[in-house]
Formats: structure tokens, sequence, C-alpha cells
């Protein structure tokens, strides 16, 4: 069984090899992705890496608060997305 990770507070020169490589010392990382922009396709801070349960435990708790690329990282188990208000505004 696998687990998401969120990862915060990235800088936005991490790359997804970045973030993948600092995962990787805990275990098998099966995917690591950093959210983008949709309209400038820029990074927006934050990623998600998915792991093994019990590395990904490991993983959390060795990372989070450490720094990588300069920044101090806010590493929890990702929560659902939670659904938003449609905007049904007509311009």
């Amino acid at each position: 069984m696998s687990k998401s990770i969120y990862v915060g507070n990235l800088s936005f020169n991490t790359t997804e090899a970045t973030l993948r490589g600092a995962f990787e010392r805990y275990g098998t990382v099966h995917s690591a992705r950093l959210i983008t922009d949709q309209m400038t396709g820029r990074p927006r801070g934050f990623g998600f890496v998915e792991m093994d349960n019990a590395e990904a435990e490991a993983a959390i708790n060795a990372i989070n608060g450490s720094e990588l690329d300069g920044r101090v990282l806010k590493v929890n188990e990702a929560q659902p997305r939670q659904p938003r208000p449609q905007n049904n505004r007509r311009w």
C-alpha cells in the first residue's frame, strides 16, 4: 500500500529529480511531482511524493523541518482534496 506525502515550502528552483532524491534515502519513491500554475507553468512551491506506508512515515519524520535548496520543508501525509464551490459568474 502506498501513501501520498505533501511537501510544502519548496524553492522555485527545486526540480522533481531533486525532490525524488531527497526522499529516496528513506525508501522506494513511486512518484514525485511538483505542482505548477496552470496559466504560467511556474512552480507553486509545493509537491507530492508517493512511497510505501512504512517508508513514507520514516521519510515524513526525517524530512519535515529539514532544508532543501535553501528552504525549510513542511512535510506531512497528504489529505484528500476538498471540494471547492464552483464560480458560475458570467462575464
